[in-house]
């Protein structure tokens, strides 16, 4: 098949920040093409936001409905291939079903859905259209995160004991929502985003880290969620003991009052012979420990460096590779899976195209989060996470 994979975007019209950050990650390999939209639930917006894009006046859709259905009329060498949802959290199911209802991919942003009912539903429809579905859990995407990944499934650190994770951010120290930010509006506000703020924003993508990079399941967890705030209806601040499947236990902290944070998520991992040690505010940087020899310094672009590290990376050593590039290989890897499944052609369980978090990893995101908040409110009790 030799031409890119097209799609269509619903959400991050003027004024929208993740939605440009999708359209660049989608372009910076020059596999995929923006072709439609739908970017705004104003309709009159939306196709203004269109003609910024330089899109077709005839694919400049003023609700997701209609670029669905006038998408699915197209003939298949021109329709898109895929829906890029960038809404907030209650947009995120909407969209997504009726594209699976009609034969389309779907790349959403995270977390999959408003609640886990919703996200249980989704993946009966992802099963029953034969579609994929990938979630922008980016951070993923970073070359070192893949490599800690691959050396502790193979055992390098040996058995995992302790998992630390944090996401501290300090843009909501004040009540900024009130001032009509709309990134702000929209996240403290529980009608669109759901049942958790800072936890459901970022709390996710802590708990996305830490079982991507260990591979291993949260079990139970115990939680003490907070709203700082005054006059915010959803919390700001998260702290959560967790208990994973093997017996390791963990520690979670998410925060968007941490004055003086910008996006500070780091993990350290440690296992009976060794430790890793990660942070995005430096994220060409590993550092790995071990019990009887001196500590490790690995760096992004080295041929030291495993096959998947090598396949997310794209520029040489010491040229900074980051959260736009993270982004971009959810996107590619995504690309690619479609661009497999198009020409019938079975890929190996570890080829790059099938590395992007699915939909049992945005039901696992939406279990994190119900767990979190029915923890809290019985006085961080230890609660299981849904099946």
């Amino acid at each position: 098949m030799s031409r890119k994979i097209r799609y269509g975007m619903v959400g991050g019209g003027r004024g929208a920040f993740i939605g440009a950050v999708h359209r660049i990650a989608a372009n910076i390999d020059g596999q995929i093409e923006l072709v439609c939209g739908a970017f705004s639930s104003n309709p009159r917006k939306s196709k203004a936001s269109g003609k910024d894009f330089f899109l077709p006046a005839k694919r400049c859709y003023g609700t997701f409905q209609e670029m669905i259905e006038k998408e699915n009329q197209l003939p298949e060498g021109e329709r898109m291939d895929f829906v890029s949802i960038v809404t907030p959290n209650h947009m995120h199911f909407p969209p997504a079903q009726m594209a699976l209802e009609n034969g389309f991919h779907v790349l959403s942003d995270k977390p999959a859905t408003f609640d886990l009912k919703e996200a249980k539903t989704l993946e009966k429809l992802v099963k029953k259209s034969k579609c994929l579905y990938g979630l922008t859990h980016n951070y993923t995407g970073y070359p070192l995160v893949k490599e800690a990944r691959d050396m502790i499934a193979a055992g390098k650190l040996g058995k995992i004991r302790k998992v630390v994770v944090e996401y501290p951010q300090g843009w909501l120290a004040t009540r900024l929502e009130a001032s009509g930010q709309k990134q702000a509006d929209w996240r403290t506000d529980p009608k669109r985003s759901g049942a958790a703020g800072c936890i459901g924003d970022i709390g996710t993508h802590a708990e996305n880290l830490a079982e991507y990079i260990t591979g291993l399941k949260i079990k139970e967890l115990a939680a003490d969620i907070t709203t700082f705030v005054k006059g915010r209806k959803l919390d700001d601040d998260g702290n959560v003991l967790l208990r994973f499947t093997n017996g390791a236990k963990g520690v979670l902290h998410s925060s968007q009052i941490s004055v003086g944070e910008e996006n500070n998520l780091n993990i350290r991992v440690y296992g009976e012979t060794g430790g890793i040690e990660w942070h995005q505010n430096e994220p060409n940087t590993m550092l790995v420990k071990w019990l009887d020899q001196p500590m490790q310094v690995f760096r992004t672009a080295n041929g030291y460096l495993g096959a998947n590290a090598a396949a997310a990376t794209r520029t040489p050593a010491s040229h900074p590779e980051g959260y736009l590039e993270a982004f971009a290989n959810i996107y590619v890897n995504f690309a690619n899976h479609i661009r497999a499944k198009q020409e019938r052609r079975k890929l190996a369980k570890d080829d790059p195209a099938l590395d992007y978090p699915k939909i049992q990893d945005g039901i696992r995101g939406m279990a994190f989060i119900e767990a979190v908040v029915k923890s809290s409110k019985n006085n961080a009790r230890w609660t299981k996470l849904a099946k």
